[in-house]
């Protein structure tokens, strides 16, 4: 008998831990994003950025790099990261991966979006957070 498949609320949880861990001078600019866990990624979302399998779309970050913000910003959305909860459980499921490891993979990867890093910048940050 199989258990049932971990939760957005699950995914949540382990993204909230995941966000915790991040440490400063990045955790305290992460106060004000919103964390947004939905099974897959809207058609809209998904055609703008040209892909056509809601499972290769694990999460996304919503918002204006931090280095590109000003203070002219008001009435602007906050910013968000969604996670897609389907196509991280495919993906958990293929790599065997941790759910922990992987919700937190991805939200250090989408946290770097917020901040403007590079690629070898955000495995710096992924391995400060473990």
């Amino acid at each position: 008998m199989h258990g049932q498949a971990p939760s957005a609320e699950d995914i949540e949880r382990l993204a909230r831990a995941a966000l915790a861990r991040i440490p400063e001078p990045f955790a305290s600019h992460l106060a004000d994003v919103v964390l947004i866990v939905e099974d897959f990624a809207d058609d809209e979302t998904l055609d703008a950025m040209g892909i056509e399998d809601p499972f290769d779309l694990t999460g996304l970050y919503h918002g204006r790099p931090i280095g590109e913000k000003s203070s002219f910003d008001s009435g602007a959305l906050p910013d968000r990261i969604h996670l897609y909860r389907r196509a991280i459980l495919d993906e958990w499921a293929a790599t065997g991966v941790s759910l922990e490891a992987l919700v937190s993979h991805i939200v250090v990867h989408e946290v770097g979006h917020h901040f403007g890093l590079s690629d070898d910048d955000m495995h710096a940050l992924e391995d400060s957070a473990e």
